[in-house]
């Protein structure tokens, strides 16, 4: 693993009943840095999070983290306990709750949860909840029900209640799909401020979104690496607008959607 590397995957490559997902994919997340993993659909790009948080077993290949922690075989929980937090698409939270109680579990969740839920906050517990609550813009609706608030406001919360659990790595899927422009760009804003102190990796079909945010971009066709650089680099290449456009050139790119 390179020094500055926090994530390698090495020649991964999944099958399923012969069909070849993922074929010898490889990938390196540098500490603090903002990622996102683009291709068409079917191009293998949840599925290398799935290798990458313990869901999927590759059939070749190796996954370190952190220091060349092999977890390629590792279960999914044990790979959460060392610092890789996964978010899926649907916001996973608890609606008849409050916000701030949605918090405090995730806070304690390796203490038991609802043990503890009520069993009163230290000083430090509640700075770090107001903490978060003013990272995901949720201070003002910390006492609402986590069922009534807005799509994107669901997701901003299940995002805080990852961030409260210290993960390193935090690996989000499709994290803008159903937003409304202003939330998009709301996520955006709080995903950079994220990576001062975490990398991601962001699966994303928004190419807006991605040109507006991506510091690095790699994209995936037919469970293979076809390009790796800044967006600008990716819009330039001639593979990359030929697998998502036909033979139309860079500037369609940054307004198709994969």
């Amino acid at each position: 693993m390179k020094e500055s590397s926090i994530l390698q995957c090495e020649d991964v490559t999944v099958e399923f009943d012969g069909f070849k997902a993922i074929q010898g994919m490889s990938l390196a997340l540098s500490k603090g840095e903002l990622r996102f993993l683009i291709g068409p659909n079917g191009a293998g790009k949840t599925t290398m999070l799935d290798v990458i948080c313990g869901k999927v077993r590759p059939s070749k290949g190796r996954v370190t983290f952190n220091k060349n922690v092999d977890i390629t075989r590792k279960k999914e929980h044990q790979i959460a306990e060392l610092g890789i937090g996964r978010k899926f698409q649907a916001p996973s939270i608890f609606p008849s709750m409050t916000v701030s109680e949605n918090l405090e579990i995730a806070m304690r969740q390796r203490r038991g949860v609802f043990s503890v839920l009520f069993a009163g906050m230290k000083a430090e517990e509640r700075e770090r909840i107001g903490h978060q609550l003013t990272m995901i813009g949720l201070q003002d609706k910390a006492d609402w029900r986590a069922g009534g608030l807005s799509h994107g406001e669901k997701q901003w919360l299940e995002i805080g209640m990852m961030l409260l659990q210290e993960p390193e790595v935090l690996l989000l899927d499709e994290p803008v799909a159903g937003m409304t422009d202003k939330e998009t760009d709301k996520t955006g804003e709080l995903l950079v401020e994220i990576a001062r102190q975490r990398s991601i990796v962001v699966v994303e079909h928004d190419m807006e979104f991605v040109r507006n945010f991506a510091s690095k971009v790699t994209v995936m066709h037919e469970g293979k690496l076809l390009k790796e650089g800044s967006m600008e680099e990716v819009q330039r290449d001639d593979r990359v607008a030929e697998v998502y456009l036909g033979k139309r050139r860079d500037a369609d790119v940054s307004r198709s959607t994969a």
